[in-house]
C-alpha cells in the first residue's frame, strides 16, 4: 500500500465509523425504525423453522408471499393515512367494495378486464376523495367518518353481490395476479437488473450528497447494503423457482408468483414519492405538525384529502388481489381480520400511530410479520382464536414499542 492510499483509507475508516456509531446512536435515542420488525421476523421464522420443518418448503414459501400480499397492498396506503395521525377504519371493506365492482363489470356485464380494473381503482380513489373531504373540509374526526364508512361500506358490498351471492371469476388475467408466476429465467433476470439499479441509485445519492458538502453514506455500507439485497432476494428467487408440484408432469409450479414484483413496483413508486419529492416532505411535515406546515405555505386539507384518496387507491388494489387469490368475490371479501391485519402490518413494520413517522417498506415488513403468524401456526395447528390473541399482543407490543421510543426521541432532543 503506497502513501497516498493510506490517507484515503483512513479517510474511508472513519467514515464508515462515524456512519455505524451515528446510527447506534439513534438507536440509543429512541429511533428504531424498523428494526424491532426485522428482528421478530426472524424470530418468528427460526422458531417455526425448527417446530415446524415443513414452514421452510417452497410450497409454504410462495403461500406466505400469496397469503399476506392483499393485507400488505392496503397496508401500504394505510401508511400515509398514518403518517398525518389519522385513521382509516373503512379500507378493508373499501377493498371489498372495489372487488365488488370488479367482480360485477367483469362477471355480471361482460367488460373486458382492464376496464374493470380501471373502475375498481376509479371507485377506490372516489371513495378516498369523499373520507378525506368530510375529514380536512368539515373537521369531522377521521375515526367517526372512516367508522361510519366501515358500516355503510358493508352494506354496498351486500348490495353489489344481491345479498350474498357469490361471483365467481374466470377471466385468466385476473386470476394470474395472485395464481400464476413469473417464469424463473425472467426471476433471475428481474433480480440481477433490480440489485444494478440498486446499487446504482445508492451511488449516485452518496456522490451527490458529496459533492455538495454533506455527510455521504459510505462505500463500505453502501456494498453491504446492495450485498444483503442480492442474498437475501436471490436465496428468495431461487427458492421460488423450485418445482413446487406434486407431480410435475401434470403440471409445472414454478416461479416467483406474479404479485411479488407487481408489489415491489408499488413498493418503489412510493418509496420515491415519500423520500424524493415535495410531495413526500409536506405529507410528514403535515404529521409532525399541522399548524407549523400550514404556517410555512403547505396546504394542510389538500394533503390530508390526497392521503385518504391514496389509502382507498391502495385498498381497492387489494381487493383486485384478494378477488383473484379467492376466484371470487362475496360478502366477507374486505371484512373479518382484513383491516385489522391491515392496520397492524403498518404499526408492526415501524409507522407510528402519532404521525410523522413511517415508510412504505413497513408495510411489507409487518405485512410477513403477520404472515408469518398466522402461516406458522396454522401449520402447527392452532385455532384462529389463538392466532388473533397472538397477533393482537404482538400488534400491542409494536405500539408500545413506538410510545416507548417516542419518549426515549423526546428525552434525548430527538423528537
Amino acid at each position: 500500500m503506497t502513501t497516498e492510499t493510506l490517507p484515503k483509507q483512513e479517510n474511508a475508516d472513519s467514515a464508515l465509523g462515524g456512519h455505524v456509531k451515528g446510527y447506534l446512536e439513534r438507536v440509543k435515542g429512541g429511533e428504531l425504525g424498523a428494526l424491532p420488525a426485522v428482528f421478530g421476523l426472524v424470530i418468528l421464522c427460526v422458531v417455526f423453522s425448527v417446530l415446524r420443518p415443513a414452514f421452510l418448503s417452497a410450497v409454504n414459501f410462495a403461500n406466505l408471499f400469496t397469503q399476506g400480499a392483499a393485507v400488505a397492498v392496503i397496508a401500504m396506503g394505510l401508511i400515509f393515512v398514518l403518517l398525518l395521525g389519522e385513521i382509516d377504519l373503512s379500507a378493508g371493506f373499501a377493498s371489498g367494495v372495489c372487488a365488488a365492482v370488479l367482480a360485477v363489470l367483469l362477471t355480471l356485464q361482460g367488460w373486458p378486464w382492464y376496464l374493470a380494473v380501471l373502475a375498481a381503482m376509479v371507485t377506490g380513489a372516489v371513495i378516498g376523495l369523499v373520507l378525506g373531504s368530510l375529514v380536512a373540509k368539515l373537521g369531522i374526526p377521521s375515526f367517526v367518518v372512516t367508522l361510519a364508512a366501515f358500516l355503510a361500506f358493508q352494506g354496498v358490498v351486500l348490495l353489489l353481490v344481491k345479498d350474498g351471492t357469490n361471483i365467481s371469476i374466470r377471466d385468466e388475467t385476473i386470476l394470474a395476479i395472485a395464481n400464476k408466476n413469473v417464469p424463473p429465467v425472467a426471476g433471475w433476470i428481474a433480480l440481477i437488473v433490480g440489485v444494478a439499479v440498486y446499487a446504482a441509485i445508492q451511488l449516485v445519492q452518496a456522490r451527490r450528497r458529496a459533492g455538495r458538502g454533506l455527510v455521504a453514506t459510505p462505500v463500505a455500507v453502501i456494498a453491504a447494503r446492495v450485498a444483503t439485497l442480492a442474498v437475501v432476494a436471490g436465496i428468495a428467487v431461487y427458492v421460488l423457482n423450485l418445482e413446487r408440484s406434486r407431480n410435475a408432469a401434470l403440471v409445472s409450479l414454478k416461479g416467483v408468483p406474479i404479485v411479488v414484483p407487481l408489489i415491489v413496483i408499488l413498493l418503489i413508486v412510493w418509496t420515491f414519492v415519500l423520500r424524493r419529492t415535495a410531495y413526500g416532505r409536506h405529507i410528514y411535515a403535515v404529521g409532525g405538525n399541522a399548524e407549523a406546515a400550514r404556517r410555512a405555505g403547505i396546504n394542510v386539507d389538500r394533503i390530508r384529502i390526497s392521503a385518504f384518496v391514496i389509502c382507498s387507491f391502495m385498498a381497492s388494489l387489494g381487493g383486485i388481489i384478494a378477488a383473484s387469490r379467492a376466484n371470487s368475490v362475496d360478502p366477507n371479501t374486505g371484512g373479518s381480520n382484513v383491516l385489522l391485519f391491515a392496520v397492524g402490518a403498518a404499526v408492526i413494520g415501524g409507522t407510528s400511530l402519532f404521525g410523522g413517522k413511517g415508510r412504505a417498506l413497513d408495510a411489507l415488513l409487518g405485512g410477513a410479520v403477520v404472515a408469518v403468524i398466522e402461516n406458522g401456526m396454522g401449520l402447527m395447528g392452532y385455532s384462529a382464536g389463538v392466532k388473533f390473541v397472538v397477533t393482537g399482543l404482538v400488534l400491542l407490543l409494536a405500539a408500545g414499542v413506538d410510545a416507548l421510543s417516542r419518549k426515549r426521541a423526546a428525552a434525548t432532543g430527538r423528537s
